[in-house]
Parts: structure tokens; sequence; C-alpha cells
């Protein structure tokens, strides 16, 4: 069994390779990934039930995860490939011309680990509703996942799935909502609050927890108890609390490094805070 100390090396690794991949195309989007590190190393080396080494598009009788918050795909590149869906080293090609890990993941590069498109915000829980309604149909008892990012659920689509999910009882769905209360524009209490999240959810019917989302052994427990509150008739939803940018302090507390690559000396400051646990590509 991997240990809370393992993750925790995993994700440590996991946020050096974001930085190190943001950096080299000078593109992409650090603060996010930085933040869901912790959640995602939980989720794929603790939690899902899934084969890396022989993955097909229907996951049949696998959990199925779906990134809707697609512009954080540096964090999931890196755990995908870690977590051996594909090697290592194709990590240093993100955002390159012909990469199979473009700046979102797209499954019309044939990426092991990536079932959906996920560059317009606002579709995963749809996507996810319909994957979880298959499984059920399909008599297959695994959960279907999904993360999403605050700044996104100001989108209408999202709301139209949560009802959906709660009027057809679709208990087999544990949605995550990356809490971190940052977009690209500013604080998202500035752009569009959000009100009483959790009150939102619960009136929407759904079984709502919430977690550390940057607390390793927080994470995994959150998880556990997650799964313990399927199939009893209500889709779940995991309020997540993150810090945008989290390991790297100059980066932690601001909506700033959103979508902002580190330079070459900002990297190497940012290196110097990340343990090398796992070993870099």
């Amino acid at each position: 069994m991997t240990t809370i100390k393992e993750l925790e090396q995993t994700a440590s690794q996991v946020r050096r390779d974001i930085i190190r991949m943001i950096n080299k195309p000078k593109s992409g989007h650090t603060g996010g990934s930085l933040g869901c590190a912790d959640f995602l190393v939980a989720l794929y080396f603790k939690i899902l039930d899934h084969n890396p080494k022989n993955f097909d598009m229907d996951g049949k009788n696998q959990d199925l995860f779906f990134l809707s918050n697609g512009h954080i795909a540096p964090v999931w590149y890196s755990v995908l490939a870690r977590s051996g869906y594909f090697d290592i080293k194709e990590l240093s090609t993100l955002r390159e011309l012909n990469s199979r890990l473009q700046g979102h993941p797209t499954p019309e590069e044939k990426l092991p680990g990536i079932r959906i498109a996920s560059g317009s915000l606002g579709q995963g829980l749809s996507v996810a509703c319909g994957a979880a309604l298959t499984k059920k149909l399909e008599n297959d008892s695994k959960l279907v996942y999904s993360l999403h990012g605050d700044g996104e659920i100001e989108e209408g689509q999202i709301w139209e799935a949560a009802m959906f999910a709660s009027a057809r009882k679709i208990d087999n769905i544990i949605a995550t909502i990356d809490y971190n209360g940052k977009q690209i524009d500013g604080p998202v209490e500035e752009v569009l609050p959000l009100g009483d999240l959790k009150a939102k959810w619960l009136a929407f019917g759904w079984d709502v927890l919430e977690m550390n989302g940057n607390d390793m052994n927080d994470s995994v427990n959150t998880l556990i108890e997650a799964k313990k509150h399927t199939g009893k008739g209500k889709p779940v939803v995991i309020l997540m609390k993150t810090e945008m940018g989290k390991g790297v302090d100059f980066m932690e507390g601001t909506h700033t490094w959103h979508g902002k690559a580190p330079s070459d000396e900002q990297m190497e400051k940012a290196l110097s805070q990340l343990p090398e646990t796992l070993g870099d590509y």
C-alpha cells in the first residue's frame, strides 16, 4: 500500500515536473496545476481502480476520471506519466508542435489516459454524468470522478448537469471542485461571487463533503469517505480548498500565476523549494 509520505513525495516530484514542463515552451497554466497536485496524486496512486498498462476509451470495469478544467493539463500529464500511462520523458514535449501533450487535453492525440477534450470549460460534469449512467446501464459497479475549477462553475452548464445528476439519481459519480478562490481575471469573489457553495450543492440534491486538498492525509481520507457515500441515491461532490501555486512561495496567494510560465530564474527558485524525489525526466 502506498503511504501518505510516499504520496507526498510523489506530489513534490509532480510539482517539479509542472514547473519544468511549463518553463520550456514559456506557456501554460502553473498556479492551478500546482494546487491540484496532491489531489490528483491521491486519486491516481491510492483511490482509482484503473489499469494504466491496459488503457482503452471505454474503461469498462475501471474507475473513470474526467478533467473538466482542462487548462491544468500539466499536472494531469505528470500524474498520468508517473502512474504508468506513458513514458515520463514525453513530459518534455508539452505544447510542442505535433506533441501529444497539447495545452489542453485532447483524445485526437491518442495519449493514454485521455478520453475527452476539455479546453472549453463547463462541459466535464455533463460528460461524467453520461459515463456514470452508461456504467449503470451496463451493470458496471465502478465509479466516475471529475474535477472542476471554482471559476469554471460560473458556467451554466455545470448547474444543468448538477440538476440532471440529482434528478436521475446518478449516485456513482464523485465530482470535486477546486475551491482556490482565484481565476484568470482575479479573485472569484470579485469576478462573480459564488455565495454559499455548500448550500447551493445541497439545494441541487447532492451529497456534499469538504476537504483540504493540499493535505495529503485529508485528501486520501475524504476520497475514501466519498466512496462510502456512493450508491445511496445521490451524486457526491467534494468542495476542495487549495492554494493556487501551492509549494512555491512566490506563486502562492495570487491569481497572477493562473496562466503564467516561470522564467529560467523563477524556475530555478521554484525547484529549490520542491524536493526531487523520483528523479526528473
